[in-house]
């Protein structure tokens, strides 16, 4: 036997406000008839439909509110990799959301990655595009 990842859930002082800075991070929505509002304590987020995969398999976010500030490193993050742009586009694009830049782990050939952390400190990376990882590849 084994288990699937119903959720990712994230501890957020204001799980309103994170669902919306994710949910346009990641192209997610909230959950249809269960709109995230703000004021709630719990915001779910959900990848677009797809018929192929049943909703249950989506990948799901949770933000819940607790009363705690987050004060260390994460133990665990998210690596994104852009589906439609450059790293570096997308960089500039979810710092434009409200992200800020805490590393720059990019390296002269051109790989590495973009350490980010969200609006409440959570850290995640940026990744080269699978288009980049191809053209790279072909050199």
């Amino acid at each position: 036997m084994t288990s699937r990842i119903s959720h990712t859930t994230f501890d957020a002082r204001d799980s309103y406000a994170q669902s919306v800075f994710w949910a346009q991070v990641l192209g997610y929505t909230d959950v249809p008839g269960d709109p995230n509002l703000p004021g709630h304590e719990e915001c779910m987020i959900i990848p677009p439909a797809d018929a192929a995969t049943p909703v249950e398999s989506r990948g799901h976010v949770l933000f819940v509110e607790v009363p705690d500030d987050k004060e260390l490193k994460n133990r665990v993050h998210l690596d994104l990799r852009p589906t439609d742009r450059t790293r570096e586009e997308e960089v500039e694009r979810v710092l434009a959301l409200g992200a800020t830049q805490v590393a720059d782990r990019r390296t002269p050939d051109g790989g590495g990655w973009v350490v980010l952390a969200d609006p409440e400190g959570n850290e995640f990376c940026i990744l080269r595009s699978d288009a980049e990882l191809a053209a790279a590849a072909a050199r």
